[in-house]
């Protein structure tokens, strides 16, 4: 019995750690197959697709590629993954999404930076000044297509901090920037990008 006991735990630890999962403390991100995505993310199906762990992302220069969950991020988080832009030169993570207003994290190749900037988004229109935003804060770091990068984003106590490869940090305060403090959680493309190994951890 208890050797049943044993296979039956090692066996459900094999599926989590396999099942592409977006984890926080309440089980409430996951992505495992195209149901659970529509249920808990807004997209265009031209524009995102979940293919076994892989979520990729499809946009252009004069129309992003966005998606965005439907639930609220934590107060304090982290958000680990890896993401490869198999095309073009911009993938953001759009964070503390309320209304049309959030916080840009992203890696541009044009200028060859990872930024911190204040976006606007609105969703029926591509005009320039209705999405995109000021940069704040933004480091230089060589970025190339078709590369993985290792991302960790952490937000504690209105702190935010933002790494690449854990070699290239950028970190500001939200409340000194006037930063969106909380939100929905959102990634945007003008071209191809591919993400895996996401998660989201709640932090105390």
């Amino acid at each position: 019995m208890k050797i049943k006991y044993i296979a039956l735990l090692a066996l459900s630890l094999i599926i989590t750690s396999c099942s592409g999962t977006i984890s926080t403390t309440k089980k409430e991100y996951k992505i495992t197959e195209t149901n659970p995505l529509k249920r808990d993310w807004n997209f265009e199906s031209k524009e995102w697709f979940l293919q076994k762990d892989t979520l990729t992302g499809n946009g252009g220069p004069m129309h992003w590629g966005v998606i965005e969950s439907k639930r609220k991020l934590p107060k304090n988080y982290e958000i680990d993954f890896k993401v490869n832009m198999t095309k073009e030169s911009l993938f953001e993570v759009m964070l503390n999404i309320n209304k049309n207003k959030y916080i840009r994290t992203y890696l541009y190749q044009i200028d060859q930076n990872i930024v911190i900037g204040d976006g606007t988004y609105n969703k029926n229109s591509d005009e320039y000044g209705k999405r995109g935003g000021p940069t704040l804060f933004k480091k230089t770091m060589k970025l190339e297509n078709n590369k993985w990068y290792s991302v960790k984003i952490r937000v504690t106590n209105n702190q935010l901090y933002f790494s690449v490869d854990n070699e290239t940090f950028l970190e500001c305060s939200l409340e000194k920037s006037n930063l969106s403090q909380q939100g929905k959680l959102g990634f945007l493309t003008n071209g191809e990008a591919k993400v895996i190994d996401l998660t989201i951890k709640t932090l105390q």
